[in-house]
């Protein structure tokens, strides 16, 4: 493999960066460089960039919080009777990691932050309770959260009004130097896993800068793929979408694989690329490396737990770990679903059918689907609040699986990384909102139900579980339909018309631009006319009456239609309420395949070329995006046969398809085919509500959806 400075690349000099060799070195045309002039405009004036002045005041803060945590260490030294040498000497360092670090930060975004410290001072004493106290006293701190239990404990704050993480990390060194290169092997002995993970992310961050050939082109391509990844509803690593650094790890690898691009091409390959990625394949910048020091390292030939991960997107630091492990079946339909936006979008771009703003249009979530689970979190006061809801979001991931789990991927769920506030409740409140559909292409009987009453049941147990439970946090979880999404979750108070053009899951008809829904996931059905749009926008901005259920009632049951059509039969049929005890609730709380993807027979019978490293499939990418050089660079494991891989590459060498007599050989593991067709057709959804309240602190949740299949 060729050098991998982080320096720029001359064009037209083939190079190798990462795994595979480049799938072009061409450089920009004329009119890629009018397109990248024009997208690195838009992205000026969306404010992505920060203020001179707020440039200077994070290097401010970080100078400040530097000087705190190295007083601290001394103070600890001392305390412990160590030498007035040793007193001396002590010194902790901060490193920055994530937006920070990769420079991709915009206004108003928090700093990732590592303390590094000696072997004698603890995470679980010494920075969770000691440091914490020392910041608890300080002016210039506000919001401080500590979250010890995390997968890698933080410490949450506001110091000058600058949002920080602050991770810490004990290495086997009495004396931490100040030049201390983070990046060597050495500072992983003699460390526990949650130290490793701690240190990775700044580990992580320099490996990307070194790996890709042009460190402005990747920074303006990030900083471009993670706006429109907020705008479409898919940046959110907690609730099973894609956070910071994997967002990295893909755009870096598009770098690789195009060396010479500048942004506006690096955006547009995006979109090809991961279009037809086929996943579980893994995205990889660098050979997985194993060293002497025992930690795990992603490996589904060896590791059961490695091949049920459906996006694999592997750090290129030791211990090289799936930073994407959060990912669903159903999350990542979605983003397969946004991908495929995109790059269609990014093809009108190319053919001057569409400007840049067109890629950023906003994602019409409450459009989307006929049925949402609705939930409400309250808390005494604002303090309550925040603690509450970073825990409870942190938790949405397992309904989502609970939900895939208990149906078998029949109920598809679509959780919002967007939380909304009803600022007409008396008591601190917000909510998040989860969208529902049954699976496309599959038939279902007359009177079929998922009764998920359990599923949820079990969801708010894990969630009152939370150690740091007070009186006044309580949680709620509604079935809602499209047109009793509360008009609180609008910017105006009340849903708005738009056009036809962005829906996400369905089509426009040439004939009259309606929108004709595939999936049962219209982003917004037009209405035929002029009178009939009046009608409907009245329709749709009419607020609806919601009823809670009763405790009293032994029994409710409304039939939801997943149709646009019985206004009257849906406004009688009520929002139920699932949590058992939603009468009254805001009274009591105020008080207190893509697997295998099924992909276009004219791409299905391409022949893909095949390639491994040191034994690991290094992803797949059909013909269509190997341009020139490069044809010998991509490996397929699994070909479109609807039967899954599991990311496993079973044996050493790359198959191009693994058969069933392969997988029988995978206890466990099934066929995850994601439909790239949507077609689904109007469902029923069934809740019914039974009453009862228990004073047991975690009440019987009871939702049944039944979904019927109707002609």
């Amino acid at each position: 493999m060729g050098s991998n400075d982080c320096g720029g690349a001359s064009f037209n000099v083939p190079r190798q960066y990462g795994v595979t060799k480049p799938l072009s070195t061409a450089g920009p045309t004329e009119a890629d460089l009018q397109r990248n002039m024009e997208l690195e405009k838009l992205l000026v004036d969306a404010g992505l960039y920060e203020s001179k002045e707020e440039v200077v005041l994070r290097e401010e803060v970080l100078g400040q919080l530097d000087q705190i945590v190295k007083s601290w260490v001394k103070q600890l030294t001392r305390q412990r009777g160590y030498t007035d040498q040793m007193v001396e000497d002590a010194n902790a360092v901060i490193y920055t990691f994530g937006s920070y670090r990769l420079g991709v930060h915009g206004p108003g975004a928090d700093i990732d932050t590592l303390c590094v410290g000696p072997s004698y001072v603890s995470r679980e004493e010494d920075f969770f309770i000691i440091l914490h106290k020392i910041l608890e006293d300080m002016e210039e701190v506000s919001e401080l959260q500590p979250v010890p239990d995390a997968h890698v404990p933080v410490m949450k704050f506001r110091f000058r009004g600058i949002s920080i993480d602050l991770l810490y990390a004990s290495i086997s060194l009495l004396v931490v130097p100040e030049d201390l290169d983070i990046s060597s092997g050495s500072v992983l002995y003699d460390v526990d896993e949650p130290t490793v993970r701690s240190l990775n992310g700044c580990r992580v961050a320099d490996q990307i800068l070194r790996l890709v050939p042009n460190v402005e082109n990747f920074r303006t391509t990030l900083r471009c793929l993670k706006f429109w990844a907020k705008r479409r509803g898919v940046y959110s690593n907690v609730t099973g979408f894609l956070g910071g650094v994997n967002w990295a790890l893909l755009v870096a690898r598009v770098c690789q694989l195009y060396p010479n691009a500048v942004p506006s091409m690096l955006v547009s390959r995006f979109f090809r690329v991961y279009t037809q990625w086929r996943w579980p394949n893994p995205v990889m910048l660098c050979p997985i490396e194993e060293e002497d020091l025992g930690f795990p390292v992603w490996d589904p030939r060896r590791n059961p737990r490695d091949r049920t991960h459906h996006m694999p997107i592997i750090t290129p630091a030791y211990p090289c770990m799936n930073s994407s492990y959060n990912v669903s079946t159903s999350t990542l339909r979605v983003m397969m679903e946004q991908f495929q936006n995109g790059n269609k979008i990014c093809e009108e771009i190319e053919l001057n059918k569409a400007s840049w703003s067109a890629l950023f249009e906003s994602y019409f979530f409450f459009e989307t689907y006929k049925n949402y689970l609705q939930i409400d979190i309250v808390a005494t006061d604002a303090d309550d609040l925040r603690i509450w809801k970073g825990w409870v979001e942190s938790r949405l991931r397992q309904l989502t699986l609970k939900i895939e789990r208990d149906t078998y991927g029949m109920l598809q769920c679509h959780p919002y990384p967007h939380d909304y506030v009803d600022a007409s409740r008396q008591c601190s409140h917000c909510a998040f909102f989860m969208g529902l559909q049954r699976k496309p292409g599959e038939r279902v009987q007359e009177g079929q139900q998922f009764d998920i009453r359990a599923t949820v049941e079990e969801f708010r147990h894990s969630v009152n579980m939370y150690m740091f439970w007070r009186p006044g946090m309580e949680i709620s979880v509604s079935h809602v339909r499209r047109k009793q999404i509360p008009s609180f979750v609008f910017p105006e108070g009340y849903k708005h018309s738009r056009p036809a053009r962005l829906s996400q899951a369905g089509k426009v008809s040439a004939e009259n631009g309606t929108l004709e829904s595939e999936g049962g996931s219209s982003e917004r059905r037009q209405c035929k006319r002029k009178n009939d749009a009046d009608a409907c926008d009245a329709e749709s901005s009419r607020p609806e009456k919601r009823q809670s259920v009763s405790p009293n009632n032994s029994s409710t049951q409304a039939a939801v239609e997943e149709s646009d059509e019985h206004p009257k039969q849906e406004q009688e049929s009520s929002s139920q309420s699932i949590s058992g005890n939603s009468a009254g609730l805001e009274r009591k709380q105020c008080n207190g395949g893509a697997a295998s993807r099924s992909i276009d027979s004219a791409v299905d019978n391409r022949e893909n070329t095949s390639c491994q490293k040191n034994g690991i499939c290094l992803g797949t990418l059909s013909n269509d995006v190997m341009e020139s050089e490069g044809q010998d660079c991509c490996c397929r494991i699994g070909e479109v046969t609807g039967i899954e891989s599991q990311g496993s590459l079973l044996g050493n060498s790359c198959h191009h398809t693994i058969g069933p007599n392969l997988l029988e050989n995978e206890k466990g593991s099934r066929s995850r085919l994601l439909q790239s067709g949507l077609e689904s057709k109007p469902d029923t959804v069934i809740v019914e509500a039974h009453g009862g309240v228990s004073s047991d602190p975690v009440q019987k949740p009871v939702i049944r959806l039944s979904l019927t299949s109707t002609a």
